[in-house]
């Protein structure tokens, strides 16, 4: 298996794409840190930019867009037009952030969810788009009743062949499961991660810190990546210390140091 290509999750530099001159400005500096690979989520110019824009800025740097964060509604009720849209960014992967609080609440209700996505995903499918979903730690709580997580459900229930999953390093520890552990679950449905390193203060507050920074098992995670079949890693950091370039480029260098890039 090859190594996850690693990406910039642009949701950590949104303060800095709320114009298309900025947007231009933040993918070149993406690109000088060395990332080849950006998630287009949080990008608050985007629409005014133009999608066919964004690929040209992006293929002009070097860069692919390897995955989204879009509105599931629109997944599901704008189909053609999200096809359209990554078809024209060149990118193969749009996911959504979470479900709303109502597929949270109850085990029928994240099993309702689960199949829904599975059904809007499998048109994604037909057009060469695979569906991601990405968790929080919302999703290892039980619903009242279930002896399932959340995130178990919408695994269990969901079809393997078209829903897959974005699983992010930083939520599934703050969930008190084990990165590798879900990474291992999820071979095969987990083309894109989300890597964020895990820290805790005195006072037990969990907080996001730069890749090597915190307390994640980096070389497991990489491992597990690597035998899971995961084709990107998108660091994300969300909020940063100071600038948010600068922690990109400070998480980018213990992977590049374990071979990834």
């Amino acid at each position: 298996m090859a190594k996850p290509i690693v990406a910039a999750q642009m949701y950590t530099i949104r303060d800095f794409t709320t114009t298309p001159a900025e947007i231009v400005e933040s993918i070149k500096k993406i690109a000088d840190i060395g990332y080849t690979a950006v998630q287009a989520s949080g990008v608050q110019a985007l629409t005014e930019l133009g999608h066919a824009e964004f690929r040209k800025v992006c293929d002009g740097e070097g860069i692919k867009i390897c995955c989204t964060h879009i509105a599931f509604a629109d997944m599901r009720d704008e189909t053609e037009r999200v096809v359209e849209e990554h078809r024209i960014m060149g990118c193969e992967y749009p996911g959504i952030g979470g479900a709303g609080a109502d597929a949270y609440k109850s085990e029928a209700a994240a099993t309702d969810f689960a199949r829904e996505a599975s059904e809007v995903a499998a048109k994604l499918e037909e057009s060469g788009l695979h569906f991601i979903y990405h968790n929080h730690s919302t999703e290892f709580a039980r619903p009242a009743g279930s002896k399932r997580t959340i995130l178990e459900i919408f695994f269990d229930e969901s079809d393997p062949e078209v829903f897959n999953f974005e699983l992010d390093t930083y939520w599934v520890a703050h969930g008190g499961g084990s990165p590798v552990a879900w990474i291992d679950k999820c071979a095969g449905r987990c083309p894109v991660l989300h890597y964020k390193d895990f820290a805790i203060t005195l006072e037990r507050e969990a907080f996001y810190t730069e890749i090597g920074e915190g307390n994640l098992d980096w070389p497991g995670i990489n491992a597990a990546a690597e035998a899971a079949g995961c084709v990107y890693a998108a660091v994300a950091q969300d909020p940063c210390p100071g600038d948010p370039f600068a922690s990109l480029r400070i998480s980018s260098e213990p992977l590049k140091a374990m071979g990834l890039s």
